[in-house]
């Protein structure tokens, strides 16, 4: 019988109504000039408010952090004003969200950048493959090494990116660390091939993660700040040599910090979850970390309250199943069957595929 998944859980002082966590999933629906949230935005979270906790789509810190099209910011008035909007619904329907800072570091292109300037990353080295840019389906670039200037200033965006989150009304901030963005591709050393400060041993390349986490510590409480990680490589141009030994030891050290939670997202499906040859990483880093956990990565009902009851995590966060099913944690606690998501809609395309997903007994 399951019940642990639905039980209410205290994260740092922040009362859960239960352990279901709403994954960030991008779905660049910010289609306007301002690339801000707006009352769409706000009822998409709100038709998914009875999670525990929602955490938002990749939100980015500047202009520089851009890399998907339409996807909404947190470095303006006007991206403030569109999120509080987003906030002020999901509390109303007495739910808990924190938005996820995102810088997508070299998956970007000169066409989606400020002044047309190359993206930025540790290292001059290119990713492999094409995204969408306002001229269709270009190739992806060759970054320019950020000097340690340009570091330091995003750094700064990132604090200034979590100040503007409170303002606009968010419980807190998850700093996005995970899949081959900026701050995760200064941590593995194949991504990071830098010779100063910020390169080279393990702690010179965690150095600019932990610096995000003094800067933003300056704004925020240790308990409004949460991080995500994805330990195991999940882009195959992207990878670290000993993630244990790299990941191992920044999860360390983070339980200096007392943050509100790590997020470990291990990007699989639910059939390669509930493979009996499977092996997670979470609870290999769960030794590890003595704080709130979120497990992310195909898990099903079954998986999460298995995950629970093991004490191998404390939260379990559901990404896709959330798209078609606003009411998933009433639905997993009935036993419902879950509608499944058009895959077509996932991103662009206004209203459809987006808030208009059946609500049960609506």
């Amino acid at each position: 019988m399951m019940n642990k998944l639905f039980e209410p859980f205290n994260m740092c002082g922040l009362p859960l109504k239960n352990r279901i966590v709403m994954a960030p999933m991008t779905r660049r629906r910010a289609e306007n000039h301002e690339l801000a949230a707006d009352e769409m935005t706000a009822e998409y979270y709100r038709q998914r408010s009875s999670a525990g906790l929602i955490v938002s789509e990749g939100s980015q810190i500047s202009p520089e952090g851009y890399g998907y099209t339409f996807t909404p910011g947190c470095y303006s008035q006007a991206q403030i004003e569109g999120w509080k909007n987003v906030t002020k619904a999901v509390h109303e329907n007495d739910g808990k969200i924190f938005i996820q800072l995102w810088h997508v570091g070299r998956l970007s292109h000169p066409l989606l950048q400020p002044g047309g300037k190359l993206p930025l990353a540790p290292s001059a080295i290119k990713p492999e493959g094409q995204l969408l840019t306002a001229e269709g389906q270009k190739d992806y670039v060759t970054p320019k090494a950020m000097t340690t200037d340009e570091i330091y200033k995003t750094i700064k965006d990132f604090g200034q990116a979590a100040k503007n989150a409170i303002e606009a009304g968010f419980d807190g901030v998850e700093i996005h660390g995970a899949h081959g963005y900026l701050v995760d591709i200064f941590i593995m050393d194949g991504t990071n091939k830098r010779d100063d400060e910020f390169g080279g041993s393990i702690e010179k390349r965690a150095k600019f993660l932990f610096l995000i986490l003094d800067e933003i510590g300056k704004y925020l409480k240790p308990d409004q700040i949460g991080l995500r990680l994805s330990p195991k490589a999940v882009r195959p141009d992207a990878s670290d040599s000993t993630p244990e030994k790299t990941y191992g030891y920044i999860i360390e050290k983070l339980d200096d910090y007392n943050l509100a939670f790590l997020h470990l997202s291990e990007m699989i499906s639910p059939e390669t979850r509930m493979n009996p040859d499977f092996k997670s990483i979470v609870p290999f880093y769960r030794k590890i970390y003595q704080g709130t956990l979120i497990s992310c990565g195909g898990h099903t009902s079954k998986s999460a309250e298995l995950m629970l009851q093991n004490n191998e995590a404390d939260l379990i966060a559901f990404g896709k199943p959330f798209i078609s099913n606003p009411d998933l944690a009433e639905r997993l606690k009935a036993g419902v069957a879950l509608t499944l998501p058009n895959k077509a809609t996932f991103y662009h395309g206004g209203a459809k595929g987006y808030v208009d997903y059946p609500i049960c007994g609506q």
